[in-house]
C-alpha cells in the first residue's frame, strides 16, 4: 500500500501544476572535450509566464558554479537526461546500472562498482559538493530520477578534487528551470518490482524547487548466491526523497538548500546447502542441537542515509564563489538470524550496528587574474563521529578449536572515534597559447582519526588543440586517500580469544592512508560530424594500497593496507550522434597488483600472509577486459516519438581463488556478455495524452548465468550471480 500512498499524494500535488515540464537539451554520453567551459544558452522568449530576467540569472549562475569546478585535463564522460531517459529502463534503473555504461567501470556485488580497477574510492558529489560517502552496504543513496546528468571525471584529477580519487560522480540534480510541472510514474515487472516515483517542480518569485520521491520494493534486493532464477530470502524495500530549493539574492549570488534521505531494508539470500561435519549438517553444536538448513537463515539488514546541504554563491565579473555547509547521517544494522543459525552453521552470530554522523564545509572560488589566468583555490573540512556496537554471540574452544560447550557466550564490542578531515588548494588555469593550457596546482591535505598523516600533493595538467576537432592531454597528480573512518574499527582481539570468533592471526597493525603517483594521458579526435573517439592511458604507483574486503556476516566492508602497489589501463571509447541517432561504445584493459599486507593482519590466515609479504597478487577486484556499448533511435511515428534502445556489458571476470590453492587471488571467473533491449512510446497529445510515456524492457536478454563473485579469493565472503532475465514495464505521466 505503501507504493499507492506515494502515487495518490503526488498525484494531489501534480495535477494543479502548470503543463510543460523541463526538458535535457540532448549532449550525449560522450567524453568531454578535455577543456570544455560551460557555454551560455539563450533564454526563452517567455518561460511559463516567469520573468526572464530571473531565468536568465538562474541559468548563468548555474554555469558559473560549474566553472568554479572544471574537469581541465582529466576524464569527463558525462550521460544527460535524454540519454538516461533512452537507455533501457529509462531513469528508474539504478545509478550503478548507469554508471558501469562508462569507460573503464567494473561491475560487482553488493550494488558496487570499481573505477579503473581500483575497490571503491569514488567520491559522489551533488552539483559540485561533496556528500560523504555512506557506511558500506547495497543500498544507494542517490538514484537517476533525481539527475539532470550524470559525469563520471577520472584521471588525473586537478587539484580541487582530494580525499576519493579514482572517480568523481557528479549528479547535475533537476532544479525546476523556472518552470512549473512535475512527473509521476509507475515501473515494475519480474521477481516482484514495483518502483512508483513522483517529482513536483516550480518557482514562486525568485524561489526556485525540485521535490523528487521514489520507492522500490522486490524480490532481489541483493545478488542472488546461486544460479537459480529466483532468490531465497532476497526481499528488499527502498525509500528514497529528494529536495532542492533556490532563491535569487541578486544578480550576482544565490542560497539553495538541499537534501535527501535514502531507507533501505534487506533480507540477505541464503544458500542452501551450506551444512558442515556435524551431526545433521551443522558445523556446531547449539544447546544440543546440530541441525540447520541454511535455506531457512533469517538474516536482514537496514541502512539509512540522510544528507543536507546549505550553499551560499556569489558570481561576480572576476570572482566567483561558493560556500557550502553539509550534514550527512548513515547507519547500519544487521541482525542474525534468531534461531540460532549463524551458531550452528559457523560459530559466531554478530548482531550490529554502525553510525557516522558527519558535518563539515566546503568553500571553491576562482578569480580572473587576466585573460590568460584564471586562478582557482579552496578549502575542505570534515568531522566525522563513528560509532560500532557489535553483540557477538559465541561458543568457547579449546586449545585445538573444538567447542567445549553447546551454550553460547555473549561478547559485547563498542567503540567510537572522533576524526577530521581537513584540504586546503590552490591552483592556476595558464592559458600559454589560444590552443595551449596548462593547468597546475597544490592541494594539502591531513587526516586525524584512527590515523594521523598528512601529504602536500602537486597536481599538474596539459591541454594541448593543435587542429580543430583534435585534442591532446597529459597530466601527473599526487594522490592521498584516508581510509574511510564509517569502516575502520578498533576491535578487541582479546575479547574473543578462545572463542569461535578468536583470529588464528592477532596482529591488527592500524589502517594508514594510501599514498600515489598518477600519470595519464590521451587524445580526443572528431573523425567525422558527430563522429568522436578517444584513447586515454594511465599508471598509478601506490603506497600502502586501500583494499577492502567481506570478513564477517555483516554485509559491510572493511579495509586494510598492502605495503606497495601498482595499476595501469588503456581505454577506447567512440560516439556518434546523427539527427535521430544516438551510439557509443567503450573497451578498457588494465590490472591492479598489491603486494604484502600491512595492516588488519588478523582478517587473514598465516599462508596468506606470508605468500602476499613475497609476492605481488592482483588485487579481488582487478579485471583485465571491460566493455560496454549500446544507443537508440528517436522515430517521429504520428503520435509522438518511438524510441527502441539497446545497451549491453562484457566483463572478462574478476578474481577468484587460485584452482591449486597456492597463490591468493590467483584464479579469475569466467568471462560473461549481457544484453538488455528498450522500447518506449512519446506521446505528444492531444489532452491527457500529452506527456505520457509508455516503456517495455528486457534484461538480461538471452537469460545468461554468470557469477560475480564464487565465494573465493582474498576478502571474499559469498558466491553472488548477476540477475537473470527480466521483463519490466513502465508508465510514466509529465505534466
Amino acid at each position: 500500500m505503501k507504493y499507492l500512498f506515494l502515487l495518490a499524494a503526488a498525484g494531489a500535488a501534480l495535477v494543479p501544476a502548470v503543463a510543460g515540464a523541463q526538458t535535457a537539451a540532448p549532449q550525449g554520453a560522450a567524453p568531454s572535450d578535455a577543456s570544455a567551459t560551460p557555454q551560455a544558452q539563450d533564454a526563452p522568449a517567455d518561460s511559463g509566464g516567469k520573468s526572464n530576467d530571473i531565468v536568465v540569472t538562474g541559468r548563468r549562475l548555474d554555469e558559473a558554479r560549474d566553472a568554479i569546478l572544471p574537469s581541465l585535463g582529466a576524464s569527463d564522460y558525462r550521460i544527460d537526461r535524454k540519454i538516461l531517459e533512452n537507455q533501457p529502463g529509462g531513469v528508474d534503473r539504478s545509478l550503478v546500472q548507469v554508471l558501469v555504461q562508462a569507460p573503464g567501470v567494473t561491475l560487482d556485488s553488493y550494488g558496487s562498482i570499481h573505477v579503473r580497477n581500483e575497490h571503491a574510492n569514488l567520491q559522489y558529489r551533488l552539483n559540485g559538493i561533496i556528500v560523504p560517502e555512506s557506511i558500506s552496504g547495497f543500498g544507494a543513496t542517490f538514484d537517476p530520477h533525481i539527475a539532470d546528468s550524470v559525469d563520471l571525471l577520472t584521471g588525473t584529477l586537478p587539484a580541487q578534487y582530494g580525499y576519493r580519487t579514482s572517480g568523481v560522480v557528479n549528479l547535475k540534480t533537476r532544479t525546476g528551470a523556472f518552470e512549473d510541472g512535475g512527473d509521476m510514474g509507475f515501473y515494475g515487472g519480474s521477481r516482484g518490482m514495483l518502483q512508483p516515483s513522483a517529482s513536483l517542480h516550480g518557482t514562486s518569485g525568485n524561489l526556485n524547487y525540485f521535490l523528487s520521491g521514489s520507492y522500490l520494493e522486490n524480490d532481489l534486493g541483493v545478488e542472488n548466491p546461486t544460479a537459480a532464477r529466483d532468490a531465497i530470502h532476497d526481499h528488499t524495500r527502498q525509500y528514497r526523497g529528494f529536495g532542492y530549493l533556490s532563491e535569487i539574492l541578486s544578480d550576482t549570488s544565490r542560497l539553495t538548500v538541499f537534501g535527501g534521505t535514502s531507507i533501505g531494508y534487506f533480507q540477505i539470500p541464503n544458500n542452501p546447502g551450506q551444512g558442515g561435519a556435524a551431526p545433521g549438517g551443522g558445523n556446531y553444536v547449539l544447546n544440543g542441537n546440530s541441525t540447520f538448513d541454511s535455506a531457512k537463515l533469517d538474516q536482514n539488514q537496514r541502512e539509512i542515509t540522510h544528507y543536507g546541504v546549505l550553499a551560499y554563491q556569489y558570481a561576480g565579473d572576476a570572482l566567483n564563489f561558493q560556500i557550502a555547509p553539509f550534514i550527512r547521517y548513515s547507519q547500519t544494522r544487521f541482525t542474525p538470524d534468531p534461531q540460532g543459525g549463524d551458531l550452528i552453521l559457523t560459530g559466531v552470530a554478530d548482531r550490529s550496528r554502525l553510525s557516522s554522523l558527519t558535518t563539515g564545509v566546503q568553500a571553491d572560488g576562482s578569480y580572473k587574474l587576466s585573460d590568460s589566468h584564471m586562478l582557482r583555490f579552496g578549502l575542505f573540512f570534515q568531522n566525522e563521529r563513528t560509532r560500532s556496537d557489535i553483540v557477538s554471540r559465541v561458543f568457547p574452544v579449546d586449545a585445538n578449536g573444538n567447542q567445549t560447550s553447546d551454550i553460547p557466550l555473549t561478547i559485547a564490542d563498542t567503540g567510537g572515534r572522533n576524526g577530521q578531515l581537513y584540504g586546503i588548494y590552490l591552483q592556476d588555469e595558464w592559458s600559454l597559447t589560444p590552443r595551449l593550457t596548462l593547468n597546475y596546482g597544490v592541494r594539502f591535505d591531513a587526516v586525524r582519526a584512527y590515523t594521523s598523516e598528512q601529504q602536500l600533493s602537486p597536481r599538474v595538467n596539459m591541454v594541448w588543440k593543435p587542429l580543430e576537432g583534435t585534442t591532446f592531454h597529459l597530466g601527473y597528480a599526487r594522490n592521498f586517500t584516508p581510509p574511510p573512518q564509517e569502516l575502520v574499527a578498533a576491535p578487541t582481539l582479546a575479547l574473543f580469544a578462545g572463542t569461535t570468533k578468536g583470529p588464528a592471526i592477532t596482529t591488527d597493525d592500524p589502517v594508514r592512508a594510501e599514498r600515489e603517483h598518477y600519470f595519464d594521458g590521451g587524445v580526443q579526435q572528431v573523425l567525422a560530424p558527430g563522429l568522436k573517439v578517444g584513447i586515454d592511458a594511465y599508471y598509478k604507483i601506490k603506497r600502502n594500497l586501500l583494499d577492502e574486503g567481506q570478513f564477517g556476516p555483516s554485509l559491510v566492508l572493511s579495509p586494510f593496507n598492502y605495503a606497495k602497489g601498482y595499476a595501469w589501463g588503456v581505454e577506447l571509447t567512440a560516439n556518434y550522434t546523427h539527427g535521430p541517432l544516438d551510439l557509443y561504445a567503450n573497451v578498457a584493459r588494465g590490472e591492479e597488483k598489491g603486494r604484502d599486507i600491512v595492516s588488519s593482519q588478523y582478517f587473514f590466515a598465516q599462508d596468506e600472509l606470508d605468500y602476499i609479504a613475497a609476492h605481488s597478487i592482483f588485487t579481488d577486484h582487478s579485471q583485465r577486459w571491460t566493455a560496454s556499448g549500446g544507443g537508440s533511435l528517436t522515430i517521429r511515428d504520428g503520435i509522438g516519438t518511438l524510441v527502441p534502445s539497446v545497451d549491453f556489458l562484457y566483463g572478462d571476470g574478476l578474481r577468484a581463488g587460485d584452482p591449486a590453492g597456492i597463490v591468493p587471488n590467483g584464479g579469475k571467473l569466467p568471462s560473461y556478455f549481457t544484453a538488455n533491449i528498450g522500447i518506449t512510446q512519446n506521446i505528444d497529445g492531444p489532452g491527457l495524452l500529452k506527456g505520457l510515456s509508455i516503456r517495455l524492457d528486457v534484461v538480461n536478454l538471452f537469460d545468461r548465468i554468470y557469477l560475480l563473485r564464487d565465494g573465493s579469493g582474498v576478502g571474499v565472503g559469498a558466491p553472488q550471480y548477476g540477475a537473470r532475465r527480466g521483463i519490466f514495464a513502465g508508465i510514466r505521466k509529465t505534466f
